[in-house]
């Protein structure tokens, strides 16, 4: 797949579907009393693989165009799959059904894909443990595939160690089969979908300031909720808006939760002319339309408590920052590196290969600004935010950028290239 020259992108589109709560409305529809209808679901290889995993337990699961049904079986309801569960290239997957498996009455076996064998599962399984899980690394790294032997769980007070939405969420999932109340202390928030999910289910869940107490007991109700499109998706458009000179477009629909929006307070702190409208809230989810015109950017300085809700956007900021003027600090972002990919090497290299100016650090990147690119070859390592990305530099390279995998972008926007298309001018 190549991309090459200068472009204008005029227009609106509707991005996906957000990943993150496709996933956890397959998982808490699942495990919930009546029917669960998610509309505008994420049709994605990491979702169908959840979906893969429930349907393996026994849940009936319809999958229309956008919608998907789940006929729930209850918080005990699931059965002992008759294989191991295949989680395919997806971390959110492995790590929060983890939460799940933990506290059934019958034995299971995870795994995924290589790259998911070789992703670290020690942050979920020490928690877990804790609570009396019996949880092992098969291969004994650390990593899937994992044995998982279904044992009663209590409750426990836990400090997260770092800031990461799935462990937490595993923890608060594992949580409803426990005896005792689950706390979890934040000293920097996470993304909070399975805590508003779980309220929305009927779930005894409250949280105050960076402190969330789950009450086991109550069963969860099947619901309807609307996803609204994913802002991780959204970013690749709002990123290539930005640096393309005349561009003008509008992404409607498209998820603002705080814990995520991240990427549009840090274009914003680089001058990015970004304006949102039509704002709603939706089973405690907010939503809204995203216009954004290119603008002159500055360098700034991405660190602390802003990471965790734009971490997977960062590769995506990197490119838009090879175009700011001055210098653009990106730090406290290590968790790059134990991504689909290192993302640090990956972005650091291939931007180097283009001809930016951009340093690596252990835990992110200096680079100055703005660069001429010029065309590539672009290693991705099938990694779909990689492949996002530097179509984006490709649309601003004076030359074709080359990836060697493009049909990696199917686990989170297999629609990605034919958007892109549309907004061209």
């Amino acid at each position: 797949m190549s991309k090459a020259g200068k472009n204008t992108l005029r227009g609106s589109i509707t991005v996906p579907g957000d990943k993150s709560i496709s996933h956890r409305a397959v998982m808490l529809g699942s495990i919930s009393d009546g029917v669960t209808r998610a509309d505008n679901f994420l049709m994605s290889e990491d979702c169908l693989s959840t979906v893969a995993c429930f349907r393996d337990m026994g849940v009936g699961i319809d999958i229309t165009d956008k919608d998907v049904v789940i006929h729930g079986v209850g918080l005990n309801g699931l059965l002992k799959p008759s294989k191991d569960l295949y989680t395919g290239n997806s971390g959110t997957t492995t790590r929060i059904i983890s939460g799940i498996l933990a506290g059934q009455d019958f034995d299971t076996v995870l795994n995924g894909d290589e790259s998911i064998q070789k992703r670290p599962m020690k942050r979920v399984m020490e928690p877990l443990s804790m609570m009396g899980a019996e949880i092992t690394s098969i291969r004994n790294n650390g990593c899937t595939p994992l044995a998982i032997k279904g044992h009663q769980l209590n409750g426990m007070t836990y400090k997260m160690k770092i800031a990461s939405a799935q462990v937490k969420s595993a923890i608060l999932l594992a949580g409803l089969y426990a005896k005792g109340d689950t706390v979890i202390i934040e000293d920097v928030p996470s993304r909070n979908h399975t805590e508003l999910m779980l309220k929305g289910f009927g779930a005894d869940i409250e949280t105050d300031g960076q402190r969330t107490v789950l009450r086991p007991g109550k069963p969860l109700k099947g619901m309807e909720l609307t996803v609204p499109g994913d802002i991780s998706s959204a970013a690749f458009f709002i990123g290539a808006a930005l640096i393309t000179e005349g561009s003008d477009i509008t992404i409607r629909n498209v998820g603002i939760n705080p814990t995520r929006d991240g990427i549009i307070r840090a274009f914003l702190s680089m001058g990015a002319d970004i304006t949102l409208s039509n704002e709603k809230i939706q089973a405690g989810e907010r939503s809204a339309d995203i216009r954004v015109r290119y603008s002159k950017l500055s360098g700034t300085v991405i660190e602390g408590d802003i990471i965790p809700a734009l971490i997977d956007e960062i590769p995506l900021i990197a490119v838009a920052a090879t175009q700011a003027e001055g210098e653009t600090v990106i730090r406290n972002a290590a968790e790059l590196r134990v991504k689909e990919s290192d993302r640090i090497e990956l972005v650091s290299g291939g931007l180097k290969k283009m001809g930016a100016s951009i340093t690596p650090t252990e835990d992110g990147f200096v680079i100055q600004g703005p660069s001429k690119l010029h065309g590539s070859e672009i290693r991705t390592q099938k990694d779909h935010r990689i492949a996002m990305s530097f179509s984006v530099a490709g649309l601003i390279s004076d030359g074709p950028v080359v990836l060697d995998d493009t049909d990696c972008v199917n686990i989170s926007y297999p629609e990605f290239y034919a958007d892109l298309e549309k907004l061209k001018v």
